[in-house]
């Protein structure tokens, strides 16, 4: 029996891309709403609870008040926003981290999918953290860079104007005041003690990026080296085939570089473990609009259904 799927907030950017994904699906249902009512309170209380699984994407309020309209008990919903990714109650859906994360989604009816400098900050510090590599209370910085199409429809209108300001035309380092939103989950979600230092890049490109955690090798409660560090992620993601740890030395095929939009396009995350003996440099490189919003969305929903979780994703 096909699922019925209504996709909140079908108009932007994370929704368009949802929406994308389900061209040649034959086991779902798409409901769309009358655009005209697509804001309207009562209109989409009627299409969630008609659902079976209903994707948020939408701001933060937004989604709150979307689970307000919850009255079928048997609607699973997907939150895309920042709203619930910390909420108790709610699956945190990054299904790669644990075998508790992955039974979380199978089984929850509140899903929120994680933030995209998030998911490459978590995809490296929680292994360091649940294998007790590091202390709780270990002083992690983390910087990022990615493309323009993560900020929203009103960002890419402005990088896209032709007649746009010429400080456009470069990286431009953002998040200043260390109250990124995407924070409070890089922190609670691997139990650091407290928040990373976090400076984020936005660039004059479309999608992907590159989120990167430098590490003093003394920062490790056992002594590890470099190819030590790169065997344990390799371990730890092994069985994971949306999660790539790339080959030590691998990055020399790029002239050591990690372009941010190398992964455009596919919805997968690959891993670099980089450095020397002393430093090391832990790199995630992915789509923000794959693994970092629609594709993770996606995803989760595979595992709701229990088909292949890679159904309609490019891997």
């Amino acid at each position: 029996m096909k699922k019925k799927i209504y996709i909140d907030g079908s108009e932007g950017t994370t929704g368009l891309r949802i929406h994308e994904r389900f061209q040649g699906r034959d086991d779902v249902e798409i409901l769309t709403i009358n655009p005209e009512l697509r804001k309207d309170p009562e209109e989409r209380k009627k299409m969630i609870n008609a659902s079976d699984i209903t994707f948020l994407c939408l701001p933060d309020a937004a989604s709150i008040e979307s689970v307000s309209l919850v009255e079928n008990e048997n609607v699973t919903i997907i939150d895309t926003s920042t709203a619930h990714r910390t909420n108790e109650g709610w699956a945190y859906g990054f299904p790669e981290l644990s075998g508790k994360h992955r039974d979380a989604i199978k089984n929850g009816k509140r899903i929120a999918v994680p933030g995209c400098y998030a998911t490459g900050f978590i995809s490296l510090v929680y292994p360091l953290t649940a294998g007790e590599l590091i202390a709780k209370d270990c002083p992690l910085a983390s910087f990022g860079i990615s493309g323009y199409s993560g900020a929203g429809k009103k960002v890419i209108a402005v990088y896209e104007d032709e007649n746009r300001e010429k400080m456009y035309d470069a990286p431009r380092e953002y998040a200043l005041s260390q109250s990124h939103k995407h924070l409070k989950e890089m922190q609670a979600i691997t139990g650091l003690d407290r928040k990373p230092l976090f400076s984020p890049i936005i660039a004059d490109y479309y999608s992907g990026m590159v989120v990167s955690v430098p590490l003093y090798a003394d920062f490790l409660q056992k002594k590890m080296s470099l190819e030590e560090l790169w065997k344990y992620f390799n371990e730890y993601y092994k069985d994971e085939k949306f999660i790539r740890v790339m080959p030590l030395g691998s990055e020399e095929e790029t002239a050591n570089m990690l372009p941010g939009n190398e992964c455009s396009g596919w919805d997968g995350l690959r891993i670099y473990v980089t450095g020397n003996e002393e430093r090391f440099v832990l790199s995630a490189q992915f789509d923000n609009l794959g693994k970092g919003a629609s594709g993770a969305a996606i995803q989760c929903m595979n595992i709701i259904m229990g088909c292949d979780e890679a159904k309609g994703l490019n891997l």
